[in-house]
């Protein structure tokens, strides 16, 4: 049983068609309205039927007032990290603090090349993210004087500027799978912000978590400063399924627990741009997700049933 112990987070997770924008900002209004904590798009540059995510971003940030925006994940290869970095730290300072940042290291390498990105292996890719971050936060850090000298092979800086700073401490969430990612995940990185579709079972995610961890503490971090974040599908019905997150609320509101209490995840970002989804997901599953989680943690209440026979 694994549980972080963090806060509980709520989000969608939202195509940015261009066919019809205005859907696609209601739909962060309404996550907004429901109560969400989170909303957050998918970032593919070279995918020419998709609005541009950061210009995205910075138009939902005008259009709301509370919620937290985020890529999920930023397409490393296509935006340079130096430049990113200034990017989240100005939408931060504009929109008050509601700035994280999803960061991947990249996929789709046709399309990222034809785009005139940098063709990058698996293992490339990773060293790649871990300068990347190194680039980020040096330049968020305006704590210090001296301007940023990193050497690298991918994103080196010489000489340059620090600032701005953001408005908050923005968290970089990195999108993983691979050990060497996971790896990297918890030395460098704030949150592990993976797909639930993309991991075969409740032991994959445990698996995962413990390397992580494992990382973690052998950098000599709290395994505890990596958010565990994660994109969920599903859908809401009458009729309760031996399917994971496919029945009413209160069945999602179980498994939810399960996941937050027995597989260490704080953060629900639900794909699949439903809207009464979104609005059933802030309104009723969210609240009782985080009561059932509080009396758990406080000792009290009776403990959830598995997410998925045998799995959990």
């Amino acid at each position: 049983m694994t549980d972080y112990g963090h806060d509980l987070l709520f989000g969608s997770f939202i195509t940015p068609g261009n066919a019809a924008p205005e859907r696609v900002v209601g739909l962060a209004q309404l996550s907004e309205q429901a109560g969400l904590d989170l909303a957050t798009f998918q970032d593919h540059p070279y995918q020419p039927s998709f609005l541009d995510t950061w210009t995205l971003l910075s138009y939902v940030a005008a259009r709301t007032e509370r919620i937290t925006l985020a890529p999920n994940v930023a397409n490393l290869p296509l935006r340079p990290p130096a430049v990113l970095a200034r990017s989240v730290a100005s939408l931060d300072l504009l929109s008050g603090g509601r700035v994280e940042l999803g960061l991947g290291s990249g996929a789709f390498w046709d399309a990222i090349e034809a785009m005139g990105g940098r063709r990058l292996t698996p293992g490339q890719g990773v060293d790649a993210l871990r300068e990347a971050i190194a680039v980020i936060r040096a330049l968020w850090d305006t704590s210090e004087r001296a301007r940023v000298d990193l050497p690298g092979e991918y994103w080196p800086l010489a000489g340059a500027k620090r600032g701005p700073a953001p408005a908050h401490p923005v968290g970089i969430w990195v999108g993983a799978y691979k050990p060497r990612m996971l790896r990297l995940t918890g030395q460098h990185a704030d949150g592990w912000l993976p797909s639930l579709g993309y991991l075969s079972s409740m032991q994959d995610l445990d698996d995962a978590n413990a390397r992580i961890d494992d990382a973690a503490a052998a950098a000599g971090r709290d395994p505890r400063a990596v958010r565990r974040l994660l994109n969920v599908g599903g859908r809401l019905s009458a009729r309760r399924s031996t399917d994971l997150l496919t029945g009413p609320p209160e069945q999602w509101v179980e498994q939810l627990a399960v996941l937050a209490l027995e597989h260490g995840t704080s953060a629900f970002i639900a794909t699949g741009d439903d809207p009464t989804l979104l609005t059933v997901l802030g309104q009723e599953i969210a609240p009782a997700v985080r009561e059932l989680v509080a009396a758990e943690r406080g000792g009290a209440g009776t403990a959830p049933a598995a997410v998925v026979a045998g799995e959990a």
